[in-house]
């Protein structure tokens, strides 16, 4: 599973119990795509325990499931995006998922553009899918101090997948005026080697941080200038949502902002190397006018709770076990 994904499985298995005590609620996990575990040990499983009802977290599914279920799916990245993926997906999900959700009683995504492509791709009927935005733990980043910092600095949170576009994130870093001053921290180890050689610059650096843990992830969204998401297309974008939460002003691309926060972020066409390079110099020089839009982006960030996300998704399964 990706970071999102298995934050979503995380969060849910953790939580449903306790906001719908009405439900008996069971887990089982294990196994790996199209392994022996996935395909014939939870078909199994599920046949012996008996429920009313499955959910699967994502899209890696037995195909044989003996009982009614449900099925959440992240995003369609790779089917939009084939040139960045592996060449098995595409096969993957067009016999094998697609099969998957033509017999499921619900499917579960996190935004409208995904519910778009379910239908564009897999010829899903919008109305047989649910919309739950996903959610940020209560309490993340509370009492958090900014990362400490030489120079100011914008953030960027997420693997380096090609849909995730950072070359023009690179690009539009590198052409800032002479002076600005701001450097750009990536999470994540340093994959590019020295293609980034290109993109020096005399009064910055590019700085990769390698695997941040939670309790320093929030301190490095409290100090960034502001959270930078140029991707191509993004399902849900927790790290979007987190950063908003901890008062962090977001620059991101139309395509990768959630409806629910589109208004809220500061936003471009994702290959608009200039329009993207015209904010970040807004965020080196605007100081006071960007902490006045973190905080409205704060306000708005904090109804989105896994608490609500876990209800919703328990309101979904009450609809499919009504009599």
């Amino acid at each position: 599973m990706s970071d999102g994904m298995r934050i979503y499985t995380e969060q849910l298995a953790r939580r449903l119990p306790a906001v719908a005590p009405d439900l008996r609620i069971a887990t089982f996990s294990g196994g790996d795509n199209f392994d022996v575990r996935e395909q014939l040990g939870i078909p199994i499983e599920i046949a012996r325990r008996r429920p009313r009802l499955v959910h699967f977290l994502s899209p890696y599914t037995p195909f044989v499931v003996p009982a009614r279920f449900v099925v959440t799916i992240h995003d369609l990245i790779d089917l939009r995006f084939p040139q960045f993926g592996k060449a098995k997906v595409q096969p993957y999900y067009r016999l094998f998922v697609r099969n998957v959700l033509r017999r499921a009683a619900r499917v579960i995504t996190m935004d409208p553009r995904t519910r778009d492509d379910l239908a564009t791709l897999l010829g899903v009927d919008p109305g047989r899918v649910s919309i739950i935005p996903l959610g940020v733990e209560e309490g993340f980043g509370e009492g958090a101090d900014p990362e400490p910092a030489v120079r100011p600095y914008v953030l960027y949170v997420g693997n380096h997948r090609g849909h995730k576009n950072l070359e023009t994130l690179f690009r539009a870093w590198s052409g800032l005026p002479a002076g600005s001053g701001l450097d750009l921290y990536l999470t994540g180890d340093d994959d590019f080697g020295a293609s980034l050689r290109r993109y020096r610059r005399a009064d910055g650096e590019i700085v990769f941080l390698g695997n941040a843990e939670r309790e320093r992830l929030a301190r490095l969204y409290r100090g960034a200038r502001a959270y930078v998401q140029p991707s191509l297309l993004e399902g849900f974008g927790i790290p979007i949502l987190e950063a908003m939460w901890c008062g962090t002003p977001v620059i991101a691309s139309r395509e990768s902002v959630p409806e629910p926060l589109r208004g809220h972020v500061l936003s471009f066409a994702a290959q608009d190397t200039e329009a993207l390079r015209a904010l970040l110099v807004r965020a080196a020089t605007e100081v006071d006018e960007f902490a006045r839009i973190g905080a409205a982006g704060r306000s708005v960030a904090r109804a989105f709770t896994w608490d609500r996300t876990a209800r919703a998704t328990a309101d979904v399964y009450r609809a499919l076990l009504a009599p």
